[in-house]
């Protein structure tokens, strides 16, 4: 969550931070500011570029305000007018400087950064001598000489050491305490009289660390934000507006950004991006369809569901409750698929709505859409743009060594390989622990994987449930402790169902007490926390799988994980995947068209995971089982740069066919400056070129990896 200037600086000032005072005027109010002029009116908005947009007033006179105010609030910046404005008094500044701590995805760490200038075009200064970028260890913080290095850099007289070492303590602290990917200072400015002052300030909340804070240590946050986001937020739904007209309801992250291109690029574009998730109950329906049809911009709703754990049938009841036998108040169109699907599709069948037209698959979906509203020009695929053919691979040959990081190739240098071979070799079971095997939804999942690994090759033979040892479930000893579970039983995997707040804790357990290989399940873990376990976990022989991923599976052998099994059958392609459903849904067509899967593995949706995709394809090298690799991947981030790069580099032996989700979306939320300057993030385009490059097949739409796989197949026999 993005946060305005003020609602910034309230986190700042709580921190300690040199802020100056402030006070919030809202539209029709006439304030009483408690400080002199001249002052500073800014206006209110969660964007960048208010400067250059006019948002920022000099007032020198009280009678100049109230006019300045009307004219701001009239004032749109980035599409948006502010529900407020800030006041505060005018500062006279000597040196205008840039400081921020930023989650670097890119460095895969938090970033100290410092900037000799600062105001509105600092960024420019990214790669220059004027700027300087220090990784900072995690959980400590900046170090001392971390500290001093930035405060020579900036140049400042010696005599505020104390208060720059202060601020710099301060502001992790606002981080830490506070669940930030952000905390922004631009400019920091030094006053005429020497003193150290915030003028400006950008800060960002990391939603899952913010969600495990206590309300006690939660700061008021005002209004800034969209409601309908806001609305959403609070019924557990993850919704992004967007400019178009067709409402769009699906269940997973990939799913969603999936089902949006293909509605951007068939000329339906989505006037939202909603993703129920978990959350696909009848409370979390209604929620969703609740704003959805209260939504002027929306004129129809398209809903697409893959059940994997996810009933389609148990979805189908829910959503018939939820219209309670009424005509829907906007035309609907539903596309159920996996899991209990032909049920789910005969409930719907069964509710006889007009209004509600049921459909098998996407391309009916595109139909009936064409039927219910006029089409408008498809938006320009990313991938169409011409790219230079001897242009370096761009966003990664061009990023500085220092952001680079070593990789661990799973299977070298003391590593163990992703399938133990005499699992692969059908010698023996894989042999899975479960930590929170006493919880709801790890019983169910334990129960799957175990009748999964009875037909075939993997066995589910311990799990870990603290203060719960000497339990078990369904026949499945519990333990208190992994150290106490290995005592007992030989592990080659565990699968942890640990909630959020712990499951980073959970994986150090596993890993420290030498399991070696873990596949977190667990979504919600907060970026900072995933940063210093990854920083942990590399002091070990463990391979970590997510968070937040659907596991492994290797068709015919076992599963780990929470993939439903009837899309999987075995053969020669393997899947590495960024999103659950797409990982199924890749799974389902493939099987369609007769293509097997040697394995599936999901690499995790969180910006902070353990195996990637370069990481992933190099454990399948030199694999004979696996004769193509399909990966699935998503707009953000540089894991496909990264494989492409290497595939490049060491002539991957292996045919390559990559499919990206969410091509379609406007430019992400960016961290504020320090997104441009630690980030060097490519765009959709950039991403296509580098894969083509490599020579890796690009699939422009799921549908087209079956066919794609199978020329590549077909190439090797």
């Amino acid at each position: 969550m993005r946060l305005c200037e003020h609602a910034s600086k309230l986190i700042f000032a709580m921190a300690g931070i040199p802020v100056p005072p402030g006070i919030l005027i809202h539209p029709g109010q006439s304030a009483a500011p408690p400080f002199p002029p001249p002052w500073r009116l800014k206006s209110q908005v969660a964007a960048g570029g208010r400067g250059k947009a006019g948002g920022i007033v000099h007032i020198e006179k009280p009678q100049e305000l109230d006019a300045a105010a009307r004219r701001l609030f009239d004032l749109p910046i980035a599409g948006k007018k502010p529900p407020f404005l800030r006041l505060e008094p005018a500062v006279a500044i000597e040196r205008e400087m840039y400081l921020s701590l930023a989650v670097s995805r890119a460095r895969r760490s938090l970033a100290l950064t410092a900037g000799r200038h600062g105001g509105m075009d600092v960024e420019r200064q990214a790669g220059g001598s004027h700027i300087l970028v220090q990784d900072v260890r995690l959980p400590g913080g900046p170090s001392p000489f971390q500290t001093r290095s930035a405060f020579f850099h900036l140049g400042l007289p010696h005599s505020l050491w104390p208060d720059f070492a202060a601020l710099v303590k301060n502001l992790f602290a606002a981080v830490t305490g506070q669940g930030l990917l952000l905390a922004e200072i631009n400019p920091l400015a030094l006053t005429t009289d020497g003193m150290l002052a915030v003028l400006d300030g950008k800060a960002e909340i990391d939603d899952n660390a913010a969600s495990l804070l206590s309300p006690a240590t939660r700061p008021e946050i005002p209004g800034d934000l969209d409601p309908v986001e806001t609305l959403a937020r609070s019924r557990g739904l993850s919704l992004i507006k967007l400019p178009g007209f067709v409402g769009l309801l699906a269940n997973g992250a990939g799913l969603a950004m999936a089902t949006m291109d293909r509605l951007n690029f068939a000329g339906f574009p989505a006037a939202n991006f909603l993703d129920v998730g978990g959350a696909a109950d009848e409370a979390g329906l209604s929620a969703a369809l609740s704003i959805l049809f209260d939504d002027p911009a929306v004129r129809v709703v398209l809903i697409n569901l893959y059940g994997g754990i996810l009933s389609c049938e148990k979805v189908a009841v829910a959503l018939g409750r939820v219209l309670g036998g009424r005509e829907p108040s906007k035309p609907m169109v539903a596309r159920l698929a996996g899991n209990g699907a032909a049920e789910g599709l005969t409930v719907l069948h069964g509710l006889a709505l007009h209004g509600l037209e049921v459909v098998p698959d996407m391309d009916a979906a595109m139909t009936a859409l064409a039927g219910l509203c006029p089409r408008e020009k498809p938006a320009a695929r990313p991938d169409e743009n011409a790219v230079s053919p001897g242009s370096p691979l761009p966003g990664v040959m061009a990023r500085p060594a220092a952001s680079r990081h070593p990789l661990s190739i799973p299977g070298r240098d003391g590593l163990p390989p992703l399938v133990p071979p005499e699992v692969a070799a059908g010698v023996r079971p894989m042999r899975i622990m479960i930590q929170g095997i006493t919880g709801k939804t790890a019983r169910l999942h334990a129960g799957l994987m175990a009748a999964y690994g009875a037909a075939n090759a993997g066995q589910v033979v311990c799990g870990v449930t603290p203060f719960r040892g000497g339990q078990d479930v369904d026949g499945v000893p519990v333990y208190d402790s992994v150290h106490q579970a290995l005592a007992d039983h030989e592990v080659d995997i565990s699968v942890v169902f640990v909630p959020a707040a712990h499951a980073p804790d959970a994986i150090l357990e596993a890993a420290l007490a030498g399991v070696p290989r873990v596949a977190c399940i667990t979504e919600g873990i907060p970026q900072l926390a995933m940063l210093e376990t990854l920083t942990a976990l590399a002091t070990t022989p463990t391979l970590l799988i997510g968070p937040n991923t659907p596991g492994i599976i290797v068709p015919g052998r076992f599963k780990a994980g929470i993939m439903p099994a009837d899309p999987f059958t075995p053969g020669p392609v393997a899947i590495f995947s960024r999103s659950g459903t797409l990982t199924y849904e890749a799974a389902a067509r493939l099987t369609a068209a007769g293509i097997g899967q040697a394995a599936a593995v999901g690499m995790g949706g969180d910006p902070f995971t353990g195996l990637g995709f370069l990481e992933l394809a190099e454990a399948v090298r030199d694999d004979p089982a696996v004769g193509a690799v399909l990966i699935v991947g998503e707009i953000g981030g540089d894991a496909e740069e990264r494989l492409a790069e290497h595939v490049l580099a060491t002539s991957y032996p292996k045919p390559v066919a990559v499919y990206v989700a969410g091509v379609s979306a406007p430019p992400g939320r960016r961290l504020g400056h320090a997104g441009a300057i630690l980030e060097n993030a490519s765009g959709a385009a950039e991403k296509f070129a580098s894969l083509r490059r490599a020579g890796i097949s690009i699939c422009k739409d799921l549908a087209d990896a079956a066919r794609t796989v199978a020329g590549l197949l077909a190439d090797q026999a």
